[in-house]
């Protein structure tokens, strides 16, 4: 595993806290009807992503994930100004404001969703990490699913083909406890998630996803294992979701004293507390990175409140390849 630094933890901390902002900017803009439909926010399970980030080769891997799929593209490499323009439905965003909320892509960035079919991306992220054992390209795929993705059938069948294909794919499963409302206890008979992967004689094994050290050390090993040709991994990480499931959520399945419970071990808290023990930077250099975040947000969304909405005609343009639309009864 790359060696994680006084320079990467700084990173992790900016990075953590600015996609923690930037959706708590979501949040407000959504009350104020700026971003419409669904909207599920990642606070708290950042250090999957943070850890992840730190394992890959950002030059050639790929991820794919369900719809809580906002600062994935952003750690990426993706405009976070684009990704805020397209929950805006604006022209400017990643998809034209044609994807919206759960449907952030990213071709250039190997970024590929965003899906809202709960558990559809399973598949397809077995399917990229075949493409690129066929074209030799020597790159792997994180492919992420939430604790309720996995009693879809999809995920059994991609776990055989990856494995009789030694595809190079790791499969990681956030659970965050909850399935929309319901909780694991209530929707599997094992809780342990991991287990899944011992009936394909899979790797696998549960993860603290609250500590980006630990998602790096055990995700640099299932790359690691994928890139030199040992095949798929199945990862547990073993996270928590601040908020809701998505916006509409009143969250009576849980207490608010089990949230504040799990806010105690918070992953941006925990980086920060190191930065300060190892004396990495002071309080006021943290100051002064808090205050650089927030400058980012607000410039984000000053750019999604500016740019414009798309062109009518732009919506059949995506659609139908022939011009002048032959199959609409009535033309623009």
């Amino acid at each position: 595993m790359k060696k994680v630094t006084k320079e990467v933890y700084l990173k992790w901390y900016e990075d953590m806290f600015f996609w923690r902002k930037f959706e708590d900017k979501l949040a407000a803009v959504y009350i104020q009807q700026k971003v419409r439909g669904f909207l599920h926010l990642y606070n708290g399970q950042e250090a999957v992503l943070a850890g992840a980030l730190h394992a890959m080769d950002l030059s050639k891997d790929r991820m794919i994930t369900a719809y809580r799929n906002h600062v994935q593209p952003i750690g990426m490499g993706v405009d976070p100004r684009k990704v805020m323009a397209e929950l805006y439905g604006k022209v400017t965003g990643t998809s034209q404001g044609m994807g919206g909320s759960m449907h952030i892509f990213s071709k250039e960035h190997r970024f590929y969703g965003g899906h809202g079919i709960v558990g559809g991306q399973i598949p397809l992220g077995a399917g990229l990490a075949f493409a690129d054992k066929y074209f030799k390209r020597d790159a792997v795929t994180l492919c992420y699913m939430g604790d309720g993705a996995v009693r879809q059938g999809s995920l059994h069948e991609s776990f055989n083909l990856a494995m009789l294909w030694q595809l190079p794919v790791v499969f990681i499963c956030e659970n965050n406890g909850y399935a929309m409302g319901t909780s694991v206890e209530r929707t599997s008979y094992s809780t342990e998630i991991w287990k899944l992967g011992l009936g394909y004689e899979m790797p696998c094994g549960p993860v603290d996803g609250m500590d980006p050290v630990t998602v790096a050390e055990e995700m640099s090993k299932a790359i690691e294992r994928a890139r030199n040709g040992g095949g798929p991994t199945f990862l547990e990480l073993k996270t928590y979701r601040y908020r809701g499931h998505s916006m509409s959520d009143a969250q009576h399945y849980r207490t608010k004293d089990e949230v504040e419970e799990y806010k105690k071990i918070d992953p941006i808290t925990q980086v920060k507390e190191v930065i300060l023990e190892k004396k990495y930077a002071t309080e006021e250099e943290i100051a002064k990175i808090d205050a650089r975040v927030k400058e980012r947000v607000k410039e984000c969304e000053e750019y999604a409140e500016n740019s414009d909405y798309p062109p009518v005609d732009q919506m059949y343009d995506m659609v139908y390849e022939e011009k002048g639309y032959p199959f609409l009864a009535h033309k623009l």
